[in-house]
């Protein structure tokens, strides 16, 4: 992750304070959407380890259970993307990055955000609105008997994943722009 170091010599300015508080407040959305999903992983592992239970166990199975391993999982991947693009958890290739300065790193990723992840989130905002919407129209549910009725619940996920990708975006491209309009050394 890009560290924002804000000299005290330069007076920052209207802008710049306001920027650095969007930037918290990105953040904080980003973080506490995070904390709040792990828990999830601890439900999904006491989940699967009952299904396996009851399944080798007792013999008996649960289509409904089984199905909540799953929303749980797609959960925390989705609402999670957020948390780990703050963190830069993320994929990266760091063969030339890491050897950049920090202004030229804010200047890589201002590109990447501007001229993908930006245009990323919109796009899967944009598509995923009628499909969410025709889900919800009906109350789409399982397919499977003994399944969870709300598989459209799952599938609003979609643009609440778009909306916290941009939103996060958002958040790095304002701390690349204050990396830049401080010039820190590096």
């Amino acid at each position: 992750m890009t560290e924002v170091v804000f000299s005290t010599a330069r007076p920052s300015g209207p802008l710049l304070k306001a920027t650095q508080t969007i930037v918290q407040v990105l953040d904080n959305v980003a973080e506490w959407t995070g904390r709040v999903i792990a828990w999830f992983t601890l439900a999904m592992m006491l989940l699967t380890c009952l299904v396996v239970a009851m399944r080798y166990g007792f013999g008996k199975g649960s289509i409904g259970l089984q199905e909540s391993v799953m929303y749980l999982h797609g959960m925390v991947f989705m609402l999670g993307i957020a948390y780990t693009l703050k963190h830069q958890a993320h994929v990266r290739v760091d063969i030339l990055y890491e050897r950049f300065s920090i202004r030229a790193r804010a200047i890589v990723d201002t590109l990447g955000t501007l001229l993908f992840l930006l245009p990323f989130s919109v796009f899967l905002l944009w598509i995923s609105l009628d499909y969410v919407a025709l889900s919800w129209s009906m109350k789409e549910s399982s397919g499977q008997p003994g399944g969870l009725p709300g598989v459209f619940l799952l599938k609003t996920l979609l643009p609440v994943t778009a909306l916290l990708i941009l939103l996060q975006g958002l958040a790095e491209l304002l701390r690349s722009f204050l990396v830049l309009m401080n010039r820190p050394h590096g």
